[in-house]
């Protein structure tokens, strides 16, 4: 017997423009780090890598809004494939991609439209329920569902909680690097926030003005200092210096985002070979920033 493919979903990674827990508003912006999820009838032959138990979480949460399960299946006879180019614990997004996904995959699995906020309102609770997130990261899961960037009240009504859009810069002008540093190695408290704030005070200055990549940079001032992370602090003056034009840590670290502009050919070069031969176990990843402009490709 061959293994069936029920339905398949995607989604994509992103990167921090505003840390939900600094004001209470948190911002993220879509990149080019596809995930897809298939929903399978038996099991997939490449080993499923969910150490939180994510994927029972979604199927828990799936059943319990009353939502139904493909035809003539039990839950336990559910299985999933998953193929993802968000690097995991990072900061970039890889849970709130990963809900998005598959919960297209089951609405296609099930002939259930799937509408964004939906997607985006079970991956809260799948991610509350796993324990991976305190506030269900709304605000990931909006950046990972949909193209461009959203500043977002976490605590409101998934549909009114939007309070800010924009399409983002255009993606064929920047090239992002991001720096790899390793597992993450802590999670900062609400207190460590607290000192910094006027560091996230001027990334939502610069969101409101729409100046996404003055977001980020301030945004990553203020994750440094939180984070009391020297070496993030010293990394990302290191972009500046060799003509970066905006950079800072993702979510809660430790991944550094660099944004160079994408003609500067020599510019990111040297900063891939400035980062390779001084952090031998950093891994660097080229990608782009997705707005609505930009289609993703179908698989």
């Amino acid at each position: 017997m061959n293994m069936a493919v029920l339905g398949k979903g995607s989604a994509h990674g992103a990167c921090s423009l505003l840390h939900a827990a600094a004001l209470g508003y948190g911002a993220s912006i879509a990149l080019d780090l596809p995930i897809t999820v298939r929903l399978l009838d038996k099991p997939s032959k490449r080993d499923v890598d969910d150490g939180d138990n994510l994927l029972d979480s979604i199927l828990h949460v799936w059943i319990e809004a009353g939502l139904p399960l493909p035809e003539g299946f039990q839950r336990e006879e559910l299985h999933w494939g998953v193929k993802s180019k968000v690097p995991k614990q990072q900061g970039l997004k890889s849970s709130s991609a990963l809900c998005v996904a598959a919960f297209r995959a089951l609405g296609d699995a099930t002939e259930n439209e799937v509408s964004d906020v939906l997607a985006v309102e079970l991956s809260g609770q799948a991610q509350i329920h796993a324990g991976v997130s305190l506030t269900g990261s709304i605000d990931d899961a909006w950046a990972c569902a949909t193209t461009g960037w959203k500043l977002v009240d976490p605590q409101a009504e998934v549909q009114s909680g939007v309070l800010l859009e924009g399409d983002g810069p255009n993606p064929d002008d920047w090239a992002i690097i991001l720096i790899l540093r390793g597992a993450r190695e802590q999670r900062p408290t609400l207190e460590d926030f607290v000192p910094h704030t006027s560091a996230f005070q001027q990334a939502l200055s610069a969101l409101q003005n729409g100046q996404e990549l003055v977001a980020l940079t301030w945004n990553g001032r203020g994750m440094v200092a939180t984070l009391g992370d020297a070496e993030g602090r010293k990394m990302t003056n290191d972009s500046f210096v060799n003509s970066a034009r905006a950079a800072g840590l993702s979510g809660s670290g430790p991944a550094l985002v660099v944004v160079v502009p994408s003609q500067q050919k020599p510019t990111i070069e040297r900063i891939k070979s400035w980062y390779s031969m001084r952090h031998k176990n950093a891994e660097i990843i080229e990608t782009r920033f997705l707005s609505s402009e930009y289609e993703q490709p179908d698989e």
